[in-house]
């Protein structure tokens, strides 16, 4: 009887550790699917330019878009509708998102003109590397649909 208590201490206690030690590694992972996700499953990569990931979700009339890094990593995300845009604050580059109802700063220094990464019939993003090594993001308001729409995110 005494050997079988034996035989369980130890048992229990790797089982012990290994909950424990998975436990920070499960909560490091990121959702499949959604806002915030490094590879959302349920929004389709409509990015125009190869380096980036651009997601868009609409629900309830308001549009949701999220770009992501080469390697998954979520730059910044907002939420448009009619016209109006609200930062989220989520992603590396959230502090370097600028939309039209951004007062505008001083000129920032950026080391290339920048790219289209995501482009709509109603919305446009941006991205320019500045001279600190940060990625400028700037989401606008597309001001000729009909230009907007024959660019329809044409990788």
């Amino acid at each position: 009887m005494l050997k079988k208590a034996f035989a369980v201490r130890p048992a229990l206690f790797i089982g012990l550790m290994a909950v424990t030690l998975a436990g920070p590694a499960m909560a490091q992972q990121q959702p499949a699917s959604g806002l915030g996700s490094a590879w959302p499953a349920d929004a389709q990569d409509v990015s125009r330019t190869p380096g980036f990931h651009a997601y868009a979700w609409v629900k309830g009339g308001v549009k949701y878009v999220q770009i992501n890094d080469n390697a998954g990593n979520v730059l910044a995300a907002f939420a448009t509708a009619n016209g109006t845009f609200l930062p989220l604050p989520m992603g590396r580059e959230a502090a370097n998102l600028q939309t039209p109802q951004d007062v505008p700063a001083t000129a920032a220094s950026t080391s290339s003109p920048g790219v289209t990464v995501y482009q709509d019939s109603s919305v446009s993003v941006t991205a320019a590397t500045q001279s600190n090594g940060t990625t400028l993001l700037k989401a606008s308001t597309c001001t000729n649909p009909v230009e907007c729409s024959t660019h329809l995110n044409a990788k």
